[in-house]
């Protein structure tokens, strides 16, 4: 095996991509909006308090944020010494051969393309929930038909804007990402002034200090809603994912990275506490324990929370504006990591040579953009046809996709230093330890969560319980979709065999 210079380093095959489209600032902002706070929020505390994490569903949020942060230190060094868009695809082949990092870059492509079913349903429904907001009354937020058209056309639009390059994308995120913080403070400070005032309702509570420590939770629940709480910080790599794009690209996306992640515990420690306090963990009413609305806690809140009057209306106005806007930028940012994932693959020859394909004026993958965009469009509408409750595993599901790369990126960040790491402690700490820790915790997380979603009662509807072939729906989704890869990957190896010959990106580890 070879050993290179990790501040030299080898510089990224050239791919085409337009270089220095990103500042450190918008680089941020990209992470951010990648995880899409409101619409994570609004998506999967529900679900935290539903586990049975109750209160401590706050403590869950915190919790997750550690192997997150551990993690993003070990995208922070490996970007340093090897700036490729392929992020966990490349550096996991250059730790363990070309099986695992093919299998980690497709993860990223199928969380993504998953993840984009979510986003979609999301934005098709809030889309007309907005207009109705705005004074154009329609029930159609509620009708399948409907919104699943709706959905369809922001994945259309958004596969158009990343199309068009960084410099598009870019601007639209800012205007996306300001709308949404800004609501976000106003319905944490209203939640918790009407709690502290006494104006609050039935299963409202102050804030404990006990609700910021995850004691007395079993082990199936803690790492249960753990992984659900992951999927609201997973997105903040589409930071190191734009790397090649990106001002002076060993540092600042890395340090990007790191500074999303810190900025949303603060956002998410903040509002989940504040929607815990007002609408408590309840079963009944806006209760987060509610399975009825377990999927979009915020719709639930939002008109007890902000009342009938004027300012009410303009409240729920923005808080259904905040969730379509988060929504609609992580559909943007979901599009953009997964399209260069596949172009690093391909110009590794990993995929197909198409996936390398680069617009001769945008500087942007063409066939990756646009393939991305109609694989998801294909398996939102299918899921939507399965079971419109499917969709709901698909949260869970996803978890799991992202605990099995940001693992193997933790566990290939402490291989490929770990000989240089043991020079300071400093470097043991961000090279070694918390990235070999954040590995491990994602890999236990995995492991229960797997056996916690199989089982045949973990999602239930109207109809009994969501299976597929007598297995819990979520398991089945989240690994299935992982072994699919086996299929894709034995096509290119037939095809192609010179990655998995180890000639096109060998493996090798960092000395500096």
């Amino acid at each position: 095996m070879a050993t290179r210079d990790a501040t030299s380093g080898r510089r990224p095959p050239r791919k085409g991509l337009r270089r220095g489209s990103l500042t450190l600032v918008g680089s941020i902002a990209l992470g951010v909006a990648s995880t899409a706070p409101s619409y994570s929020l609004a998506a999967t505390l529900g679900f935290v308090v539903s586990e049975g994490a109750g209160h401590k569903a706050v403590a869950v949020v915190l919790v997750a944020f550690v192997p997150m942060y551990f993690i993003a230190l070990a995208y922070r060094e490996l970007n340093a010494a090897e700036p490729d868009c392929g992020t966990t695809f490349t550096w996991a082949t250059r730790a363990f051969g070309p099986i695992l990092g093919w299998l980690g870059g497709w993860a990223i492509l199928v969380a993504d393309i998953i993840c984009m079913a979510n986003l979609a349903q999301i934005c098709g429904a809030y889309s007309f929930t907005v207009l109705r907001e705005l004074g154009l009354a329609n029930r159609l937020d509620d009708n399948l038909l409907w919104s699943t058209v709706a959905g369809v056309a922001w994945i259309v639009v958004m596969t158009y804007v990343c199309y068009r390059g960084l410099g598009v994308s870019k601007r639209v995120q800012y205007a996306l990402l300001s709308v949404e913080i800004l609501t976000l403070v106003v319905f944490a400070v209203a939640a918790l002034v009407r709690v502290y005032s006494g104006a609050g309702v039935k299963g409202s509570s102050t804030p404990q200090w006990s609700w910021l420590w995850p004691g007395g939770l079993s082990m199936p629940v803690f790492a249960g809603s753990v992984l659900l709480a992951v999927f609201i910080y997973w997105g903040w790599d589409s930071a190191v994912s734009t790397n090649e794009e990106t001002e002076a690209p060993r540092t600042k996306p890395g340090r990007a990275a790191v500074i999303s992640t810190v900025l949303l515990l603060a956002i998410y420690g903040a509002v989940s506490t504040a929607a815990v306090a007002f609408a408590g963990v309840g079963s009944t009413g806006i209760g987060l324990g509610d399975p009825a609305h377990a999927d979009d806690a915020f719709r639930a809140i939002g008109p007890v929370l902000f009342g009938d009057g004027p300012w009410g209306r303009v409240g729920m106005a923005l808080l259904a504006i905040s969730v379509l806007t988060s929504a609609a930028a992580s559909t943007q940012t979901t599009i953009l990591p997964t399209a260069r994932t596949a172009l690093s693959m391909a110009v590794f020859r990993a995929l197909p040579s198409r996936f390398a394909d680069i617009h001769p004026v945008h500087a942007t993958p063409t066939w990756s953009t646009i393939g991305m965009g109609a694989l998801s469009v294909a398996f939102y509408v299918g899921m939507t046809l399965v079971s419109e409750r499917l969709l709901l595993a698909l949260i869970g599901a996803i978890g799991l996709q992202i605990a099995f790369y940001y693992g193997l990126t933790g566990f290939a960040c402490a291989w490929l230093f770990r000989r240089s790491a043991l020079r300071s402690p400093r470097l043991a700490l961000t090279r070694l330890v918390m990235p070999l820790l954040g590995a491990l915790m994602l890999t236990v997380t995995f492991g229960y969560a797997v056996v916690s979603y199989a089982a045949q009662d973990y999602l239930t509807d109207t109809a009994g319980n969501v299976t597929i072939f007598g297995v819990g729906a979520v398991a089945v989704v989240g690994l299935g979709t992982l072994l699919l890869g086996l299929v894709p990957m034995a096509l290119q190896w037939w095809r192609g065999p010179e990655f998995f010959r180890g000639e096109t990106l060998p493996r090798d580890e960092y000395a500096g």
